[in-house]
C-alpha cells in the first residue's frame, strides 16, 4: 500500500521529522510538502531533498496563488497512490509570536481551514490537524493524571494576556475538524502536542535549546522569574511524529476528535537547566532569573490515556536520551 502525504510547514520542527519518518528505506510512500521558511529552512530536509520520493515547494499557506499549484500538484500524481493524507503542521508556534493576533489568525484558523477544504476538493481520505496543549492554558493539570481531552478548558482572558488568541485560534481548527468529519467528508483527527522539542531545533528559542546554548555559550543561563516554580512536560520530536502517524494509521481514531500527546515526565524548569547543566559537565551551574511571563501555566500534565488506548502509541525517548541527544548537537554546533 503506496500512501501521498501532503504537509504544510514540511520544514518545521513537526514536519522534517515526518518526512524522515515516512520516507523510510524502501518505502514507496511519495510527500508533497511546502513551507514558507518563517520558522525553519530547507536544511531541515537536506537528506531528502533529492529524493524522488519527496516533492517540496518554497510556498506560503496563505498564498491563494500558490495553494491552487499545489492542490493542482496534488491531483496530478493522486491516482497512482491508494490513500491522500493531509497533515496540517503549518503554524505560527514560536513563543514571541504567541501575542500577534493577527499572525495566528491568518495562518492558525484561516490558513488551515483553507488546507482542509483542499483536502476534501482533491478527494483525500485522512486529515491530520495538529493543535497545542496551549489550549488548555490556566488549568492544565490535575492529581489524576493530567487533564483529558474531554475536560472544559479554561483559557485566561483578553484583559489579561493576548496569548490567549494563539490558543483561541488553535481551539477553533479542533471544530473545523470534527465538523468536516460529522458531515462525512474526511476521516480526521486534532492532536494536542505537550511542549516538544528536538535535537534539530534551527531556531533555538524554546527552553531545552535556550538552556544548553546559553550554557554553551555564556557559561549562564538567565531564567524567567516564572521558573522558580513553573513545571512541564517534554515530548521529544520523534515521539510526536510517530503519534501522527499512529493516528493516520488508525482509521477507527480519526473521528474527528482530539488527542494529547504528551509524556508523564514532569521536571520543573530550575530541575531542567541542572540538569542539562549535569550532562553538560558543569558541576556549579550559574542560573539567574529576570523578567516574568504574564499568563504561563504553572504547570501542564497531560493524560494521554486516549491515544494509547485507541492506537499502539506510546513515547519512546525518555527525558534523559533526547537531552543527551540535543547536547550532542548543540554543542558540534549543529540548529539544522
Amino acid at each position: 500500500m503506496s500512501n501521498l502525504y501532503a504537509i504544510s510547514g514540511v520544514t518545521g520542527m513537526t514536519g522534517n521529522e515526518l518526512v524522515r519518518q515516512i520516507l523510510t528505506e524502501g518505502s514507496t510512500d511519495h510527500i508533497l510538502g511546502f513551507d514558507n521558511f518563517y520558522a525553519s529552512s530547507v536544511d531541515t530536509v537536506s537528506d531528502h531533498i533529492n529524493d524522488e520520493r519527496f516533492g517540496f515547494f518554497e510556498y506560503d499557506l496563505n498564498n491563494k496563488e500558490q495553494m491552487l499549484d499545489f492542490e493542482n500538484r496534488v491531483r496530478a500524481i493522486s491516482d497512482n497512490y491508494d490513500e491522500i493524507i493531509y497533515i496540517n503542521c503549518a503554524a505560527v508556534v514560536h513563543t514571541e509570536h504567541f501575542y500577534h493576533v493577527y499572525e495566528t489568525f491568518e495562518t492558525n484558523v484561516e490558513g488551515m481551514n483553507e488546507f482542509l477544504q483542499q483536502a476534501i476538493r482533491v478527494g483525500a481520505q485522512k486529515f491530520i490537524n495538529c493543535s497545542t496543549s496551549e489550549v488548555y492554558s490556566m488549568n492544565s493539570w490535575n492529581e489524576n493524571g493530567g487533564v483529558k481531552e474531554s475536560d472544559y478548558l479554561t483559557m485566561s482572558v483578553a484583559e489579561h494576556s493576548q496569548r490567549t488568541s494563539y490558543a483561541t485560534g488553535k481551539l477553533l481548527t479542533e471544530f473545523f475538524m470534527k465538523d468536516a468529519v460529522d458531515e462525512g467528508k474526511i476521516k480526521g483527527c486534532s492532536i494536542r502536542f505537550a511542549n516538544v522539542y528536538s535535537k534539530d531545533e534551527r531556531y533555538p528559542k524554546h527552553i531545552i535549546p535556550f538552556i544548553i546554548n546559553s550554557f554553551r555559550d555564556n557559561g549562564k543561563v538567565i531564567l524567567l522569574e516564572n521558573s522558580r516554580k513553573n513545571k512541564r512536560t517534554f515530548l521529544n520530536n520523534y515521539d510526536s511524529c510517530s503519534a501522527v502517524l499512529a493516528l493516520a494509521n488508525t482509521d477507527s481514531a480519526l473521528d474527528g476528535t482530539v488527542y494529547n500527546v504528551a509524556t508523564d515526565e514532569e521536571i520543573s524548569i530550575i530541575d531542567l537547566a541542572k540538569l542539562c547543566a549535569k550532562k553538560m559537565g558543569i558541576d556549579d551551574p550559574v542560573i539567574e532569573f529576570s523578567g516574568y511571563r504574564a499568563s504561563d501555566p504553572e504547570r501542564r500534565l497531560l493524560s494521554t490515556e486516549k491515544i494509547r488506548t485507541r492506537t499502539c502509541w506510546k513515547p519512546q525517548v525518555d527525558l534523559a536520551k533526547g537531552l543527551d541527544e540535543c547536547i550532542k548537537n548543540y554543542l558540534a554546533g549543529k540548529r539544522s
